[in-house]
C-alpha cells in the first residue's frame, strides 16, 4: 500500500496534514499462507481497563506523536496471541522457517533463533523484554517449565534454550540495530520486519500502510500495564477485506504503542494481539544484557551452522540458486487492503490429486477437508481460508492470495481471464 494521510475524526476540524512515511506496506506477504498452516489454537483477547480523562488529540496528532517516540530504554512483560483459526500444527513452523532447531539429536542447534521466532506466529505467548539503546536487547520467551532467551550486546549475539541446554552464537555486524535478524549474525534477514514481537513494531507496520482507502480515528482511551493510553483505530474503507480493524493503545505520555489488535470482519476473537501487561521505560540493569553459556551446554556457531543450513537449502533446490525469477510473476491485483497477489505454481499445475496417482486417497480426503471448490471463467479450483489470509489454487496451477474474502479471490481470477 502506499503512504498515508489519516482521516480525521468527525469531531476534528480542517485537513490533516501529515508527511509521507517510507516503507513497506502492511500486507501479509504469500509465504504466510504457508505458515498459516501451521497455527493457531483459539486465544482470547487481551484486556485493557479503565477509561482515563486525557487531552483530545486528533488522528494526525496522535500518529505524529507516534513517529515522534523514541523510546530506546524500557522492560517489562508482553503476551502475545495469534488466532488464524487452524489447529496447531506443533513444530512445523520452524520446519517452513528453514530448518533451525532439530537439537542434539539431530542436525542443527535448538537455540537456533529461525526456528523459534517462528514460534511467535501461532498461539500464545509471554515474551519478557528490555532494550539499552541499539546495542542493548533482550527478548525471553517463557513457557512453563523453560526459557528461550535472545540477546543482543554489543558486537555479541546470543541464544539459548534452557530446555535443552543449547546455546547459539553469531557476530553481530557493526550496523545492528537489533538481535533478531542480520545477514552477518546467521539469522534472516529481515526477521525484525517480518516477525515482529513488540506492540510498536506491529503499529509502525499498520501505519506505513495507510492511503486513501482507510479510514483512522481516535477512539476514546483505555489503560494498558497500569499506563494511559489514547485508542487509535484504523479501518479499511473498501469491502471485500477480511480485516474488521486495528486498534492501537498508544502510551499518552511517551508515544510509544503499548497494544495492538487485528480484529477479523467477520467478527470474534482477535487475529492478533499483542501488548504489554507491565513496562518501565526506565534504565534496565546493566547485567540485563550479560549472557555466558552455563556448564555442559552444547554450543553452536553461526558461522559454522550457516555452511549446514546452505547445503540443506541446496539439496532443497536441487543446487539451484533461488531468484527472483522464481516467483514465477508475481503479480499485484488491486490495491489497498483489498490487493490480491497472483503467481503461478512451479510447473504450471495445480495441486496433486487421487486422481492423477500423485497423492494417496486418504490424503486427498484431508487436502479437501481444508479446502472449498470453486469454479468459474477461471475453470476450477480450491480456496484454502483462515481468519485472514485465504489463498485460491485454481487447477490450472495460478495462486490468487490476500486478506480479502473467497468470493474477491473468486471475482479476481475471473477478471484475469
Amino acid at each position: 500500500m502506499a503512504p498515508y494521510e489519516p482521516e480525521q475524526d468527525t469531531s476534528e476540524a480542517g485537513e490533516p496534514r501529515v508527511g509521507r512515511r517510507k516503507a513497506a506496506r502492511y500486507a501479509v506477504p504469500v509465504a504466510v499462507a504457508g505458515v498459516a498452516a501451521a497455527t493457531i489454537g483459539l486465544v482470547p483477547a487481551l484486556a485493557t481497563s479503565g477509561d482515563p480523562e486525557l487531552p483530545k488529540v486528533t488522528a494526525q496528532e496522535l500518529v505524529e506523536k507516534i513517529a515522534a517516540s523514541d523510546t530506546q530504554r524500557l522492560s517489562g512483560n508482553v503476551k502475545i496471541s495469534t488466532d488464524l483459526g487452524l489447529p496447531s500444527m506443533g513444530g512445523m513452523a520452524g520446519g517452513l522457517a528453514g530448518g533451525g532447531g532439530a537439537g542434539r539429536d539431530g542436525e542443527g542447534s535448538a537455540a537456533d533463533p529461525k526456528a523459534k521466532l517462528m514460534e511467535l506466529a501461532s498461539g500464545t505467548h509471554t515474551l519478557r523484554v528490555a532494550a539499552d539503546g541499539p546495542d542493548k536487547q533482550k527478548v525471553s520467551v517463557l513457557d512453563d517449565a523453560a526459557e528461550y532467551s535472545l540477546i543482543h550486546n554489543g558486537d555479541e549475539v546470543w541464544a539459548y534454550d534452557s530446555a535443552s541446554n543449547e546455546a547459539y552464537h553469531a557476530k553481530a555486524p557493526e550496523d545492528a540495530k537489533d538481535s533478531r535478524g542480520s545477514k552477518d549474525s546467521g539469522l534472516p534477514k529481515g526477521a525484525a520486519e517480518d516477525l515482529p514481537a513488540t506492540p510498536k513494531e506491529f503499529a509502525e507496520q499498520a501505519l506505513k500502510a495507510v492511503d486513501g482507502t482507510t479510514s483512522v480515528k481516535v477512539d476514546g482511551t483505555a489503560q494498558v500495564a497500569g499506563r494511559d493510553a489514547y485508542r487509535l483505530v484504523i479501518k479499511p474503507k473498501q469491502t471485500g477485506s477480511t480485516i474488521g480493524q486495528i486498534t492501537v493503545a498508544v502510551d499518552a505520555k511517551t508515544g510509544t504503542p503499548l497494544k495492538f489488535t487485528l480484529t477479523p470482519a467477520s467478527g470474534g476473537a482477535a487475529v492478533i494481539d499483542v501488548g504489554f501487561t507491565k513496562v518501565d521505560f526506565g534504565k534496565p540493569s546493566a547485567d540485563t544484557f550479560d549472557f555466558a553459556p552455563p556448564k555442559g551446554a552444547k554450543v553452536t556457531e553461526a558461522e559454522e551452522h550457516a555452511g549446514d543450513g546452505r547445503d540443506a537449502e541446496d539439496r532443497n533446490k536441487g543446487g539451484k540458486e533461488f531468484k527472483e525469477e522464481d516467483l514465477n510473476d508475481l503479480k499485484v491485483i488491486g490495491e489497498g487492503w483489498n490487493a490480491i497477489a497472483e503467481l503461478k505454481l512451479p510447473g504450471g499445475k495445480g495441486l496433486p490429486t487421487a486422481g492423477s496417482g500423485d497423492v494417496p486417497p486418504d490424503a486427498q480426503k484431508l487436502l479437501d477437508s481444508l479446502g472449498d471448490q470453486v469454479s468459474g471463467k477461471f475453470g476450477s479450483g480450491t480456496v484454502f481460508s483462515t481468519r485472514l489470509v485465504n489463498a485460491l489454487v485454481t487447477d490450472d496451477g495460478t495462486v490468487y492470495a490476500g486478506a480479502v474474502t473467497k468470493d474477491a479471490l473468486v471475482k479476481a481470477a475471473n477478471a484475469a481471464h
